[in-house]
């Protein structure tokens, strides 16, 4: 996969945490995405680190998108909690 590729895969990502955890950021739309982009790195990071199921090659491989929606997911929890839940 190349690079583009983590990054609309992030994006997809970045979308679907955020709807599994709704609520208002306090970053906005970009600041998601850009959870969801580093999300896809460190869940494929850990998928491959941890789990020892290297990232393959295919875009539609399940198991890189449930890595990646997991990364996006620990990453935006994390960035509420830094952050804070709402905008002022």
């Amino acid at each position: 996969m190349g690079i583009l590729s983590w990054i609309i895969l992030g994006l997809v990502a970045g979308g679907i945490a955020k709807f599994i955890l709704p609520g208002r950021d306090p970053g906005g739309l970009i600041v998601t995405t850009l959870i969801g982009i580093a999300g896809s790195f460190v869940g494929g990071w850990l998928s491959s680190s941890l789990l020892h199921r290297p990232v393959t090659t295919s875009f539609y491989d399940p198991a890189t998108w449930i890595a990646s929606i997991a990364g996006a997911f620990v990453l935006l929890v994390g960035y509420r909690i830094v952050f804070g839940n709402s905008r002022d």
